[in-house]
């Protein structure tokens, strides 16, 4: 080409880039309603927006990517947790994590109950943006180790060293489980509900022995089921194993598990949609899968 070709080719380019930022430009402001899920945006909402920015959160938490990533990202919290577990931490979060166990330690932010309320919309909100995805994994933190290591499950994710919980050291089955094959088998459609259903039941539940995350380990469930019937403690309905665990998922404040990270005020931090959200079949399917943790 000569020059008044090239001349022509390149504002003629420009042109073109311009013309298609300006269109995509326009079309992304037109699906931010939609995408933010502005109509859900109320008072509450937004006075949780200004507890969370008065508080520096982001200065440790992250959501949408942004933050200090120093403590978990927070962008689907109240998909992974419940209403009374995160207004529990929130009052006082040292009696979830404690120094001496973990490397860091949440401060207290003396939030009163509305504040609290309103911080947990605003949360709420947040995990309902179309965020294509984000975050890829679920939230980890716990003081547990992962067997054959000597480090926290957190610790080895930060390092990349971890995966999910459930995986060990070494990416095997957990202690317990079989190898299953997709198709009509119960416990292989149990397995998938257990990292499929919402909220996500492995975002609370480790499968590892001693891994306790915002749930206790299902590691050794069906021995401990036994063991938990056969308690006088035990004030459920339950006579066997499978009983038990089918009663853990749709009253799980029939049984307490003990432990403040657990429950308060006689109520679980469970979630208590499973047995609305899930058929019977499903449920019988997720029970078959947890009863595989001899």
């Amino acid at each position: 080409m000569n020059k008044r070709q090239t001349r022509i080719f390149a504002i003629a380019s420009t042109a073109v880039a311009s013309l298609l930022f300006l269109v995509l430009t326009v079309d992304s402001h037109r699906q931010f309603p939609e995408l933010t899920n502005a109509d859900s945006i109320t008072e509450e909402v937004v006075r949780g927006q200004d507890v969370w920015h008065a508080n520096n959160c982001i200065n440790c938490h992250t959501i949408f990517g942004e933050g200090a990533y120093y403590a978990p990202d927070l962008t689907k919290i109240t998909q992974h947790r419940g209403v009374p577990y995160l207004t529990a931490f929130m009052k006082d979060p040292s009696q979830f994590y404690d120094e001496q166990t973990h490397r860091r330690l949440m401060p207290n932010p003396n939030l009163n109950d509305q504040e609290i309320s309103d911080v947990i919309a605003f949360m709420d909100w947040v995990s309902k943006v179309d965020n294509q995805g984000w975050p890829p994994r679920p939230i980890l933190v716990t003081g547990g180790s992962i067997p054959g290591t000597d480090l926290s499950i957190a610790q080895q994710q930060e390092r990349g060293e971890a995966t999910v919980a459930e995986e060990g050291a070494t990416g095997s089955l957990p202690p317990g489980a079989r190898p299953v094959s997709p198709g009509n088998d119960p416990i292989a459609l149990g397995q998938a509900l257990f990292k499929t259903a919402v909220p996500t039941c492995a975002a609370c539940h480790s499968t590892a022995p001693g891994v306790n995350l915002a749930g206790p380990t299902l590691a050794g469930l069906a021995t401990r089921a036994e063991e938990v019937i056969a308690s006088p403690d035990y004030k459920g309905k339950a006579t066997t194993a499978e009983e038990f665990v089918h009663e853990s998922i749709v009253d799980p404040s029939a049984y307490l598990h003990p432990g403040p990270m657990y429950s308060a005020n006689s109520v679980s931090f469970m979630p208590t949609s499973y047995g609305k959200d899930l058929t019977s079949e499903q449920i019988d399917q997720l029970v078959a899968y947890l009863m595989s943790f001899k």
